[in-house]
C-alpha cells in the first residue's frame, strides 16, 4: 500500500497539529495504522497505532492524552490530531501500515509494518 503523510509544519508549543495519512490503495481497511517519529539525532520511535475497523488504538506514554490517532476507512487515510505539542515532540513523523487480521493485538515495533510514507515535519518552537 502507497501512503502519503501530510500536514507538519511549525508551531508554538502549546499549539495543535493534524497530520493526514493518506493511501492509494482500495485494501487501505485489511491494515493497521500506525504513526512513528523521528528526532533530531534519534532512533525511530512508536507514537500511535490504530486498529483495521478505528475500534482499538494504542499509545507511547509520552503522548498519552495529548495525541489521538483515528482513521476513516470511506477515505483511506488515517489522522494523528496532535494537542498540547512541546519542543520535544520535534521530529518527521512517518505513518505506516500493518497487514493484521481483525483481531490481531496492535504493534509497537517498526519492523512489523509493511509499508511507510515519506515523512512529514513537525518543528515546535519554545
Amino acid at each position: 500500500v502507497q501512503l502519503q503523510a501530510s500536514g507538519g509544519g511549525l508551531v508554538q508549543a502549546g499549539d495543535s497539529l493534524r497530520l493526514s495519512c493518506k493511501s492509494s490503495r482500495r485494501a487501505f481497511n485489511l491494515y493497521a495504522m500506525g504513526w512513528f517519529r523521528q528526532g533530531p539525532g534519534k532512533e525511530r520511535e512508536f507514537v500511535a497505532a490504530v486498529s483495521r475497523s478505528g475500534a482499538r488504538t494504542l499509545y507511547a506514554d509520552s503522548v498519552k492524552g495529548r495525541f489521538t490517532i483515528s482513521r476513516d476507512n470511506d477515505q483511506n487515510t488515517a489522522y494523528l490530531h496532535m494537542n498540547s505539542l512541546k519542543p520535544e515532540d520535534t521530529a518527521v513523523y512517518y505513518c505506516a501500515a500493518d497487514r493484521l487480521i481483525m483481531s490481531a493485538p496492535l504493534h509497537i515495533d517498526a519492523s512489523e509494518y509493511d509499508s511507510w510514507g515519506q515523512g512529514t515535519l513537525v518543528t515546535v518552537s519554545s
